[in-house]
């Protein structure tokens, strides 16, 4: 399973062309992709419009949208923002932590463009899909 981040979605949505919206728009027929309830927020609330916004939801919701709560995730994601701390990595998002501590727990690849989720990739096995 592939969960795209809210980084390639915006950018897909918005018509953008790059390497990680080529290699999504390619793998809509053929892989099986998902997002997180956070990535869902997060693309949500950059729509301005109403009705663009419930469209682009009905799109989504398509996907397997998997919920990252829980104490589970919470405590995980606290202690791997804390591990990549003390290796010299300050992470910015606390949501970028729990996305990608939910996908290392579950063996998800993630596709995204954000440098924050380098070094849970290099330091802590973030499978991460690189077109």
């Amino acid at each position: 399973m592939v969960i795209v981040d809210t980084t390639v979605w915006i950018d897909y949505l918005g018509g953008v062309a790059n390497p990680e919206t080529e290699w999504l728009h390619a793998a809509l027929d053929r892989e099986r992709l998902a997002l997180t309830d956070l990535i869902l927020c997060e693309v949500l609330q950059g729509v301005r419009d109403e009705r663009v916004a419930k469209d682009v939801e009905r799109q989504l919701l398509k996907l397997e949208v998997f919920d990252t709560g829980g104490i589970e995730v919470a405590r995980n994601a606290a202690q791997n923002y804390r591990a990549l701390r003390s290796r010299g990595y300050t992470v910015r998002k606390t949501i970028d932590c729990v996305i990608a501590t939910f996908c290392i727990r579950d063996q998800h690849s993630l596709l995204h463009r954000d440098r924050d989720f380098d070094p849970f990739e290099t330091v802590l096995g973030l499978p991460v899909i690189h077109p």
